[in-house]
């Protein structure tokens, strides 16, 4: 059976993945890029290096991305959502921060699973292992739908 997600379904959706796929524009090429974030009150948080999505989202900070769960091919749920690209600085950077490291610290499995780039590195350098300038952002999400199927 296939059918639409309801308004909570999606929020619960986004609430309990922690992987999407960013889709921005820029310099006439579309990006589609994985990304993790934490979700709040609807937005996304995320980090990044100053690269090419972030040239591109602050360029055309409208922006869409994709999240879901899939068990196999008959029982999955996706949401499709659109929203608009803010970066992020001071205390609204430390919120967002405090964000995604409470929501990664349960998905860490050894003290040593902490990558190079971890966020608590990013608390105190903002740097990340290269050198680049951490960038932390929100995307705030203004329309969303939602799709499912289970047998």
């Amino acid at each position: 059976m296939l059918g639409d997600l309801t308004e909570s379904q999606m929020e619960a959706l986004l609430g309990s993945e922690t992987v999407a796929r960013l889709g921005c524009y820029g310099n006439g090429d579309v990006y589609v890029v994985p990304i993790t974030f934490a979700y709040e009150n609807g937005s996304v948080y995320g980090h990044t290096h100053d690269g090419l999505k972030v040239q591109m989202m602050r360029a055309h900070p409208r922006v869409c991305l994709e999240v879901d769960r899939i068990e196999d091919m008959a029982h999955w749920q996706s949401v499709i959502a659109w929203g608009i690209f803010e970066e992020l600085k001071g205390e609204a950077a430390a919120h967002a921060i405090g964000l995604l490291v409470e929501r990664f610290r349960p998905l860490l499995l050894s003290a040593t699973a902490l990558p190079q780039h971890a966020l608590t590195a990013l608390t105190r350098r903002r740097l990340d292992a290269h050198g680049h300038r951490a960038v932390i952002y929100r995307i705030v999400i203004d329309t969303m739908t939602g799709r499912y199927e289970h047998s």
